[in-house]
């Protein structure tokens, strides 16, 4: 059952990590491709791509070589700086400090600019950039997940398999509706990642640390509770105080 718990999390955090990134890498080649042509987004889209399969085959090897105890500490600190970031951000869309992330507004934004570049004779050559640099950004983001949440426990594979997963919804979503994925809930899913990253790097850190978790890995579930308890209070309070000082604006 613990094994079962482990892989399941496991995959669900890189699944929905992934498919976070991968929207967002989504919007900027569909902008490139209905902009400009597909075949510039191709090919910035295939030269990444390449980058992060290499930087995949060479940082694979090395992490066997490191002790797991110190494996499991530093990627439990990176996961919990990594995934505080997004819950912070998170936080403060839900309470209405900073506006929501908006899909359909990058990608009017990315199309406005390709189109204001069409006369410059670089313009294929700055199409496969913007979709180059896009995919390499937010894939190393997806590496980084991927290693994070499976490499403590030998559980690269399976998420690897979550990844795999997000990127192919995305990929069929994208095709199917030809658009840029503005219903997908993204501060939600950042908030749940947030959640399931810092619960993954405190269980982790923990045990880099020698600590002897009740309930081993289902101490998980708990961990993500309290973590989850704590951000829907910081929500609350925050949004009471934002609506007191729009009120107070008035």
């Amino acid at each position: 059952m613990t094994n079962i718990t482990t892989i399941a999390s496991t995959m669900t955090a890189a699944f929905l990590g992934s498919f976070v990134e991968v929207v967002e890498a989504f919007t900027i080649i569909l902008a490139v491709g209905v902009s400009r042509s597909w075949r510039p987004a191709f090919i910035g889209t295939g030269l990444a791509l390449a980058v992060l399969a290499t930087l995949v085959l060479i940082l694979g090897p090395l992490l066997g070589k490191i002790p797991v105890e110190l494996l499991q500490f530093v990627i439990g600190t990176l996961l919990i700086l990594f995934g505080m970031r997004w819950l912070r951000k998170a936080i403060l869309r839900a309470s209405g400090f900073i506006a929501l992330h908006d899909e359909s507004e990058a990608y009017a934004k990315e199309t406005d600019q390709l189109k204001r570049q069409a006369a410059d004779r670089r313009a294929d050559f700055l199409a496969a950039t913007a979709a180059f640099k896009a995919v390499l950004l937010e894939g190393i983001e997806v590496v980084f997940i991927v290693i994070a949440v499976g490499a403590g426990r030998g559980m690269v594979g399976y998420a690897s398999l979550g990844a795999s997963a997000a990127c192919l919804l995305v990929l069929i979503i994208g095709i199917v509706v030809h658009k840029p994925l503005s219903r997908v809930p993204e501060n939600t899913l950042k908030f749940v990642v947030g959640l399931l990253l810092t619960a993954f790097g405190i269980f982790w850190t923990g045990e880099g640390l020698g600590a002897d978790w009740p309930g081993a890995d289902l101490a998980l579930i708990a961990i993500l509770a309290v973590l989850a308890i704590f951000s829907f209070i910081a929500v609350r309070m925050l949004r009471g105080y934002h609506s007191s000082n729009v009120k107070a604006a008035a």
